[in-house]
């Protein structure tokens, strides 16, 4: 048995194509297959595989399980939950050995994909060709493997709060009716101050607004919020929770760069010289500040898979883009979790004794 991927799938940080057209139910079995093949071969047994959600997302996850456990591994599934509850549970579970979440992250409805982590780094560029070339020959291993659900959204939400400090904020939250709806409705119960939510509901459709923070008029919403009850800040999400929009409390937006200035702030205050990772699209104003604050500013190349990695060899305990994906290696796990870095937000805005406007 061989399969053929559509040759716009198979991208360089990640698997994504529309549902019907270029990406279906055989191509999420000869992703599990494959993934799980090459795991195999370096030792792992076992995958997380969760799903956002969209419409096309339970077909898929079906299917992807079923490719795992046809290649003699076992598949731990957690569900819909954003991608960091993902990486999340690749990180803490000591059964697990890699992950795959079934995401069309800020795209539109009709588009799906796959990201996915390979023993702890991240799994892009040729790692993903591979999975072309192995389908294409048909050398998958064979085998019997076992899936079983794990709920750990609670886990996952009780990190969160652990990190939150004892002050409160008046906050709004959309999360533009994708994956991170649930972990932000249980999160808010567990922070001290006063939280308005925005379009909590799951809904592939995305009836409100495109879940995509970084452009502005998908924070129209959030900005009419934070102006009607006078908030302190708002906080947005894209369809997988992986990345952040925010905005202050005079309703301008908070770009990518500037949330980096102040987390920078925060943590070259516990971590003085560190290397701070920004992407190539920041502003000369980021790595002017984080100079200034007696950090190392170090350029690198956009994607998340690239980053992740330079983080590693630098030993960075924060790095960012432009695009809102923020990484925290400082007292968390260095992948992109756009819920820990409201967190974070909230944290470094009383630790740092300014308001976020300011």
């Amino acid at each position: 048995m061989t399969h053929n991927f559509h040759p716009t799938t198979l991208r360089e940080y990640d698997i994504r194509g529309i549902i019907g057209e270029t990406l279906g139910a055989e191509d999420a079995y000869a992703i599990g297959r494959g993934f799980a093949t090459l795991l195999g071969r370096a030792g792992g047994k076992c995958v997380a595989v969760g799903y956002d959600g969209r419409v096309s997302s339970p077909m898929l996850e079906e299917a992807l399980v079923r490719g795992i456990t046809e290649a003699g591994l076992d598949a731990v599934r957690i569900g819909m939950g954003p991608t960091p509850m993902l990486y999340y549970a690749e990180a803490v579970l000591d059964d697990v050995d890699g992950g795959i979440e079934i995401t069309g992250s800020h795209n539109p409805a009709n588009y799906n994909g796959f990201k996915m982590v390979f023993q702890g780094r991240p799994f892009f560029g040729d790692d993903i060709q591979q999975l072309g070339r192995i389908a294409a020959a048909g050398d998958w291993a064979s085998g019997k493997g076992s899936a079983r659900h794990l709920d750990i959204m609670d886990r996952y939400v009780a990190q969160l709060a652990a990190a939150a400090p004892e002050k409160g904020f008046r906050i709004g939250w959309d999360a533009g009716n994708g994956a991170a709806g649930p972990v932000i409705e249980r999160l808010v119960k567990m922070l001290p101050g006063e939280h308005h939510l925005l379009f909590m509901d799951v809904d592939g459709q995305f009836p409100n607004h495109h879940p995509d923070p970084t452009e502005e008029k998908n924070l129209a919403d959030l900005r009419a919020l934070v102006a009607e009850k006078k908030l302190d800040f708002g906080l947005a999400f894209d369809g997988d929770g992986d990345r952040i929009g925010a905005i202050d409390g005079l309703g301008r937006v908070i770009w990518g760069d500037q949330l980096l200035q102040i987390f920078a702030e925060d943590v070259l205050a516990e971590v003085p010289g560190a290397t701070i990772i920004a992407d190539v699209k920041a502003s000369q104003a980021l790595f002017d500040r984080v100079a200034e604050l007696g950090g190392k500013p170090l350029m690198w190349k956009t994607g998340h898979s690239l980053i992740k990695s330079k983080m590693k060899e630098t030993g960075s305990p924060l790095a960012g883009e432009m695009s809102g994906h923020i990484f925290f290696k400082h007292e968390y796990y260095g992948f992109d979790d756009a819920i820990y870095a409201a967190i974070r937000l909230i944290r470094a805005s009383a630790k740092l004794g300014k308001s976020v406007t300011e």
